[in-house]
């Protein structure tokens, strides 16, 4: 398991969750560092979602305590984003809006981040109406407009067709910088995501996460989580036998 952090961003220890007599997560201890690109795996039903949303604060722990800088911007991408019924633009700028921005400046930054994702052309079209992929990317344009320390992502490409799923990588990997904490040229925005597809694990993440029935089993650096040995269940999953 990873050692903890003198400085992290979020700090997680003993983090258990429980929605009924169901327990989603348990006895969780996790550190995330300035800069680290996260994947979160492990079989449905494992508690990675849970996890993105005790992060973000849209779930409070039952048991444990979860430590970050109230100051620290975030945002969070879900597997199916909402879209409001206007345009792409305004989706973006609604956000920055919220965040105090008025509304004049919201609607320029709003069509910079839109061109940030190659979406310019469509940033008076209605939002609803774009492909899964165009919806996913004016939401990854969204959160970038509010310059987040932490991006977390949940399954963010999982609903996509394969052209869609490498645009969207693409873009996640470019807004989130290197994949190697920062080291004094400036902080690059810390990443976090579930993902089930291995290959883009290996691609976009620094470090995995391996939760089984909401425990974290195996915490690793990317290359030692495919190379070398690990518990049977977080095997099996590499191999494909578990899903």
């Amino acid at each position: 398991m990873a050692q903890p952090l003198a400085h992290p961003l979020i700090a997680l220890q003993g983090v258990a969750v429980r929605y009924g007599r169901v327990q989603a997560l348990a006895d969780i201890d996790l550190h995330i560092a300035p800069g680290e690109r996260v994947a979160l795996v492990g079989a449905n039903g494992s508690g990675k979602s849970t996890l993105l949303r005790v992060l973000h604060g849209l779930v409070g722990p039952s048991a444990g305590q979860v430590r970050r800088d109230a100051a620290q911007r975030q945002a969070m991408l879900f597997q199916r984003p909402h879209m409001l019924r206007t345009s792409a633009q305004n989706n973006v700028a609604l956000a920055l809006w919220l965040r105090g921005t008025p509304w004049r400046a919201a609607r320029a930054e709003a069509l910079a981040a839109l061109r940030r994702v190659g979406l310019e052309a469509i940033a008076l079209q209605n939002a609803r109406t774009l492909s899964g992929g165009q919806q996913q990317r004016v939401a990854l344009a969204r959160a970038w407009a509010l310059r987040p320390a932490v991006l977390l992502l949940d399954e963010p490409t999982a609903s996509l067709d394969p052209h869609a799923k490498r645009e969207v990588e693409g873009l996640m990997a470019d807004l989130a910088g290197p994949a190697e904490p920062a080291d004094g040229g400036g902080p690059a925005v810390t990443m976090v995501f579930s993902s089930h597809n291995l290959g883009q694990v290996k691609r976009l993440a620094s470090r995995v996460v391996y939760l089984e029935q909401g425990r974290a089993v195996a915490d690793l650096p990317v290359h030692d989580f495919f190379n070398g040995p690990l518990p049977e269940a977080a095997r099996l999953f590499v191999k494909g036998e578990i899903g």
